[in-house]
C-alpha cells in the first residue's frame, strides 16, 4: 500500500473536516474514533486518515473505525503523538505500508487497520465492559441525586421571550446517521413547519437540507461562521455559574447571544427549552442515547438526560434511526407490477375498440415478415 497526498492536520477532527478535501490525507489526534467523526471524515473523501492515537483504545466496543474501513478509506492508526510536530499543514507525505514519510524520511510508523484488527481490540473492550457498565451505572446514579433538578426548575431565559405554544419543534443533534434521518423527515418539515432548533453543527445540516434554523444553541464550538450568520437566535449553552465560553467566539464574530445557564448536554437544554416554551410535540433527530455515545463524548453518566427525558417524555419523539425504519425506495419488481397492472385494461380497451382488428391484422403481419 503506497500513496501520498497534502496532509490536513488537527487535534479535533470536527475542526480538520471544515477544511479537508477530497484526496487530502487527514491526521488526526482522536483516541476512540467515535462514529459522527468518522461519518464527517468518510463525507469528505480524504485519501487516507493517520490517526496519531489509537482508535479504538479498548475502554468500551467502537464501531467509528469501521465506517472507515467499509469506504476504502486506508487508515494508518496509533502513529503516535511526535508525528504532530514533524508535519505541517500542507505538507505532501506519502505512506508506504504503515510507514509515513516526508521528502523520503520516515516520521513515524503506525498499523495498517483492517477488520481483523478493529475486531480483536474490540473483543478485548468486551472482556471488560462489566467493569465500564458498573462505574457507568455508579456515577449515573450519583448525579441523579445532583441534578433532580432538571425535573421541576424552569430555565433562566433572562430577557428571552419565545412562545412555542400550537406548534411542534425539531431539534437537530450532530448523532450518529443525523442527515439520513432528516433526509427522511424533509416532508415533515414542509408539511408541519415546526420550530427548527439547531445544537452546534446541527445548523449546518440544516441549511445544508435547505432549512434555516430558527435557533441555534450550544457551546458554539462545531457549528460554521457563516450558520452563525444566518439570523438565527442564538442561545449559548452557560455553565450553572454564569459562565459561557460560546460567549467569546460570538463576541469575535460581532453576534449577539443569550447565555442560559443549565446542568446537563446542550441537547439536554434544547429538549427543556422545546418543552418549557409550550411545543404539543418535540422530535429530536441525533440525539444521545446509548452507553457508546457517552463514552465517546468522554462522559462517564448519563443522569442529565435521563432527568431530562423523564421530564420531556411525554411530548418527545425520538426519531434517530427513522430513516431505517422508513425508506422512501420504489423496488424493481414493484414497478414492474405497477406497469403490467396499468397495461392490462388499456390494451383491453385498445383490443374491443374498433381499432382493435386492425392491430390484429398489423400484428400478424409482423409475424408473417419474421418467419421469412
Amino acid at each position: 500500500m503506497i500513496f501520498s497526498g497534502i496532509a490536513k492536520i488537527d487535534r479535533r477532527t470536527k475542526n480538520l473536516v471544515k477544511r479537508l478535501k477530497p484526496g487530502d490525507i487527514a491526521v488526526i489526534m482522536h483516541e476512540d474514533l467515535d462514529m459522527v467523526a468518522a461519518e464527517n471524515l468518510v463525507a469528505c473523501k480524504p485519501r487516507a486518515v493517520i490517526n496519531c492515537h489509537s482508535s479504538i483504545s479498548g475502554k468500551y466496543v467502537n464501531r467509528g473505525p469501521y465506517l472507515l474501513i467499509d469506504a476504502g478509506i486506508p487508515l494508518i492508526d496509533n502513529a503516535g503523538d511526535e508525528l504532530a510536530s514533524k508535519i505541517s499543514e500542507g505538507d505532501r507525505v506519502e505512506v508506504v505500508g504503515g510507514e509515513i514519510r516526508k521528502n523520503g524520511a520516515v516520521l513515524a510508523t503506525g498499523a495498517v487497520a483492517d477488520i481483523r484488527m478493529l475486531n480483536a481490540r474490540n473483543q478485548l473492550a468486551k472482556e471488560h465492559m462489566g467493569e465500564v457498565f458498573e462505574n457507568f451505572a455508579a456515577n449515573t446514579l450519583a448525579y441523579l441525586d445532583k441534578e433532580k433538578s432538571l425535573l421541576y426548575s424552569n430555565l433562566n431565559m433572562g430577557s428571552l421571550r419565545l412562545d412555542f405554544r400550537g406548534r411542534q419543534a425539531l431539534i437537530v443533534v450532530r448523532g450518529s446517521e443525523f442527515k439520513k434521518d432528516l433526509d427522511t423527515l424533509r416532508q415533515y418539515i414542509h408539511e408541519q413547519g415546526p420550530v427548527l432548533i439547531a445544537v452546534d453543527g446541527g445548523a449546518d445540516a440544516l441549511i445544508e437540507f435547505g432549512f434555516k434554523p430558527n435557533i441555534i444553541l450550544g457551546d458554539m464550538d462545531s457549528v460554521t461562521d457563516a450558520a452563525l450568520r444566518c439570523g438565527a437566535i442564538l442561545i449559548v449553552h452557560a455553565y450553572e455559574g454564569g459562565e459561557a465560553p460560546g460567549m467569546e467566539r460570538l463576541n469575535s464574530l460581532g453576534l449577539e447571544g443569550i447565555p442560559i445557564p443549565s446542568i446537563g448536554t446542550s441537547e439536554d437544554l434544547a429538549l427543556l427549552l422545546a418543552f418549557e416554551r409550550g411545543a404539543e410535540l418535540i422530535t429530536i433527530v441525533g440525539s444521545h442515547f446509548s452507553v457508546e455515545e457517552f463514552l465517546s463524548k468522554g462522559r462517564g453518566g448519563m443522569a442529565s438526560t435521563f432527568l431530562t427525558r423523564l421530564r420531556v417524555g411525554s411530548v418527545l419523539v425520538d426519531a434517530k434511526g427513522i430513516s431505517k425504519l422508513y425508506q422512501n425506495k420504489v423496488r424493481p419488481m414493484l414497478l414492474i407490477y405497477l406497469a403490467a397492472a396499468a397495461a392490462f385494461p388499456i390494451a383491453a380497451i385498445f383490443l374491443v375498440s374498433p381499432l382493435g382488428p386492425l392491430t390484429q391484422q398489423f400484428m400478424r403481419l409482423l409475424k408473417l415478415m419474421f418467419n421469412m
